[in-house]
């Protein structure tokens, strides 16, 4: 079933009207008709809505059933990533929203080998989005996960510090236990951070840094992981236990 995302300006009652791109690809691409069905999702609310008119530039869609479904996991996850190679980004990104995040920063970290050129970071950004976008509306999100600016370390670390856990991931932890531990910390409703280091991983100092506001090293297991793969493998052990355990 096809899933669309609406502003709360384009709600009424019990309908939403649906414009632009979104007009264009019910009416043109996918030929829908009245009395087809679909999911609107609108603050982190979806709705299961039956196509009621076509007008010249809206669709209008009446409420079936409110609530239809919820994908929300009991905790938000923020993932922030050591900006990586060519586009191993936009793989990560589409992983990760499928995986259930609440937002994605690249960060610019000592190993990164990538450096983005301060004219082009906004329409990386803009990609970036609309790489979240399509696959919150894949997977069925209620809402659209924010890809946000890349920033330093040094802004990672302020932003860490209000996160009720943050897990790092490092190559050089001993064993499981400690990742087993960590995991036990979370309960409903916290916000969890997960750091990645770039393909040429973490400086020590960067680990040392975010030890020193409370970050939790964790092992992923004895093997060394592409970035890309510990970026959504620690997400999704993450995810996993949330729905388990909470």
């Amino acid at each position: 079933m096809y899933n669309f995302f609406v502003n709360a300006d384009n709600k009424k009652e019990n309908r939403y009207f649906i414009m632009g791109d979104d007009y264009k690809h019910i009416k043109n691409v996918l030929r829908m008709t009245v009395g087809e069905q679909f999911l609107v999702s609108c603050n982190d609310i979806s709705d299961l809505c039956e196509i009621e008119s076509f007008e010249s530039d809206t669709v209008v869609v009446k409420i079936i059933e409110k609530n239809y479904q919820s994908t929300n996991l009991p905790i938000k996850i923020h993932l922030f990533q050591g900006l990586p190679k060519s586009d191993k980004l936009e793989l990560i990104i589409q992983k990760a929203v499928e995986l259930g995040v609440t937002t994605v920063t690249p960060v610019s970290m000592k190993r990164s080998i990538v450096k983005i050129d301060d004219k082009k970071k906004k329409s990386k950004q803009e990609r970036w989005q609309a790489i979240a976008t399509a696959a919150a509306k894949q997977s069925k999100r209620t809402s659209v996960p924010e890809v946000c600016d890349i920033i330093s370390y040094k802004e990672f670390i302020e932003r860490a510090k209000d996160l009720d856990l943050l897990l790092v991931p490092y190559e050089c932890a001993e064993g499981m236990s400690a990742t087993k531990t960590a995991l036990s910390e979370i309960k409903n409703g916290m916000n969890v951070g997960i750091i990645i280091g770039p393909e040429g991983g973490f400086e020590e100092k960067e680990v040392d840094t975010a030890l020193s506001i409370g970050g939790k090293v964790i092992s992923l297991g004895s093997r060394i992981l592409r970035t890309e793969t510990a970026a959504i493998t620690s997400i999704a052990m993450c995810m996993l236990y949330s729905e388990m355990e909470l």
